[in-house]
C-alpha cells in the first residue's frame, strides 16, 4: 500500500515553500551532539534526512557527516532546499518508497517530519534500509506553551487543524506499538528561542503551517492580523517589535532490531 501526502501537506508546502525556508526556526545547537553520540554519527557514515523540506535540519547533520541523502516528495520544497544546499545529494520521493539498496544506510533523520508518514509501510521501508543496528533519528520543534501568549495562539491554531497530522496528537507514536523493527533508545528535550520581529518569527511562521497556507490569501491574512493582535495585547509588542518565541525541541532515538 503507497499512501498519498495529505492534502494539508501536498497544498500548504507547495504553495509556501519559501514562506517555510525563511520563517521556520532553526535547531538548537544540541542537537549536534546528540546526533553524535546517541546516534553515533560520524564523517565516514551515510545518513538520510527523510522529509527532508528545504533543508532546516541540513546544517546540523552537515556537522556529523558530509554524506547525506536529502529524500523529499514536494517538488517545490526540494527547490528550496536545492538552493540553499547544492552540494547535498537528494531524491523525489515518498517515504514508503525509499529508492536506496537493503541496508545500505546508516541512519535515518526525520526533523519535523515524521508525523506526516508515521505509517508501518514507512517503518518496514527504513527497516529495509537501514544497516544491521542502524539509527532513526526523530526531531520536532515544538513552541513552548508554558508562556500565556504562546498558549493563547497554539489554542487558536488548534480550532483550525481538522484532521492535520501534529506532533502533539501524540498519534505518531501508535507505529511503534506492537512492531518488532524499532526500540527507543533514548529520548531528550532541549529549549531554544527564535528571536526576530513579531512579523517574522511569530506571524509569518504560523502561516507557514501546513493548513493555514492551504487557506486562500483573504483567510491567511485575517489570521495574520489575529496572531499579531494576540501577541499585542499580551506582550504589548506590535507586528516590528522584536521578540523571544521561545521552542522545545524533542529528540528520539531509535535502534533497529535484527
Amino acid at each position: 500500500m503507497t499512501h498519498s501526502l495529505h492534502p494539508a501537506a501536498q497544498k500548504g508546502f507547495s504553495t509556501a515553500a519559501e514562506l517555510y525556508q525563511q520563517a521556520r526556526p532553526n535547531y538548537p545547537q544540541a542537537v549536534v551532539q546528540w546526533l553524535i553520540e546517541d546516534l553515533a554519527l560520524s564523517p565516514d557514515l551515510k545518513v538520510v534526512d527523510l522529509g527532508a523540506g528545504t533543508g532546516k535540519f541540513l546544517p546540523y547533520l552537515k556537522q556529523a557527516t558530509p554524506n547525506i541523502i536529502a529524500i523529499e516528495p514536494v517538488s517545490e520544497m526540494l527547490e528550496q532546499l536545492k538552493i540553499v544546499h547544492p552540494d547535498v545529494q537528494t531524491l523525489q520521493a515518498k517515504s514508503d518508497q525509499i529508492p536506496l539498496e537493503s541496508e545500505s544506510i546508516d541512519a535515518v533523520l526525520c526533523a519535523q517530519s515524521f508525523h506526516w508518514f508515521a505509517n508501518i509501510e514507512t517503518l518496514n521501508e527504513i527497516h529495509h534500509v537501514l544497516k544491521p543496528e542502524g539509527h532513526l533519528g526523530l526531531v520536532w520543534n515544538q513552541r513552548d506553551e508554558n508562556i500565556d501568549w504562546v498558549k493563547a495562539l497554539a489554542d487558536l491554531l488548534a480550532t483550525l487543524e481538522g484532521d492535520t497530522p501534529r506532533y502533539h496528537s501524540g498519534q505518531w507514536k501508535q507505529v511503534f506499538e506492537n512492531q518488532f523493527l524499532f526500540q527507543l533508545e533514548t529520548a531528550k528535550v532541549f529549549s531554544q528561542l527564535h528571536t526576530g520581529t513579531v512579523e517574522n518569527v511569530v506571524s509569518k511562521r504560523l502561516l507557514s503551517t501546513s493548513f493555514i497556507a492551504a487557506m486562500p490569501e483573504q483567510e491567511q491574512l485575517k489570521l495574520k492580523h489575529k496572531f499579531e493582535q494576540i501577541v499585542s495585547e499580551y506582550t504589548g509588542k506590535q507586528a516590528q517589535d522584536e521578540i523571544d518565541f521561545p521552542y522545545v525541541t524533542y529528540v528520539y532515538n531509535f535502534r533497529k532490531l535484527r
